[in-house]
């Protein structure tokens, strides 16, 4: 059953009644998850079902899973060649999570161009990682280090480089594309 552009289905209207929810039921049918929720991780969560006032958790997780997979699909075609900032919180107290992310940044050396530490408090720690390469394998690089234990936020931007490149046509007439910084003004030699 096709929804819309989303793809999922519309929301119950306000006032449905108990039969308007159980016909809404019956042609939605959905699944039922049970999920694990630190209790750090629910209080944020409930505070976005109040500012923004769901009915309930389900419909809270719902939209924010929707988000998550419009943002997932949205992902750069994966074969281009892209910049990214890989930005994650972890704990560095959690067990050897330091050198798992230590070891896999060295494993994939030729993808992290560079880093910025900062300690937030006493057990929390930030990384900002600029990537460059295929987009493939610095989405699932960046996925991998997100997804570890210990890593409580993470999030990249990949930007495509082909954005980044103009091609240009220099005084000698020869047309090429790179990378520039911003245009400057060229000072005339005086012979």
């Amino acid at each position: 059953m096709i929804f819309s552009e989303n793809r999922f289905p519309p929301p119950i209207k306000p006032g449905a009644g108990f039969f308007g929810i159980m016909l809404w039921m019956w042609r939605y049918p959905m699944q039922r998850v049970t999920i694990t929720i630190d209790d750090e991780l629910m209080t944020e969560l409930d505070r976005i079902i109040a500012a923004r006032g769901y009915q309930n958790r389900s419909e809270a997780i719902r939209d924010l899973a929707r988000s998550g997979i419009r943002q997932a699909a949205e992902t750069l075609d994966k074969s281009r060649d892209c910049v990214a900032a890989l930005v994650y919180v972890y704990d560095h107290n959690a067990r050897q999570l330091s050198k798992r992310l230590a070891d896999t940044f060295h494993d994939h050396h030729e993808l992290s161009l560079a880093s910025m530490h900062a300690h937030l408090d006493h057990d929390s720690c930030m990384e900002v990682t600029i990537l460059r390469g295929k987009a493939a394998e610095v989405q699932h690089f960046a996925e991998h280090v997100i997804a570890e234990r210990g890593v409580h936020h993470g999030r990249i931007v990949l930007v495509p480089t082909d954005l980044l490149i103009k091609p240009h046509t220099h005084a000698d007439g020869t047309t090429h594309a790179h990378a520039h910084g911003p245009a400057r003004k060229r000072r005339k030699r005086v012979a």
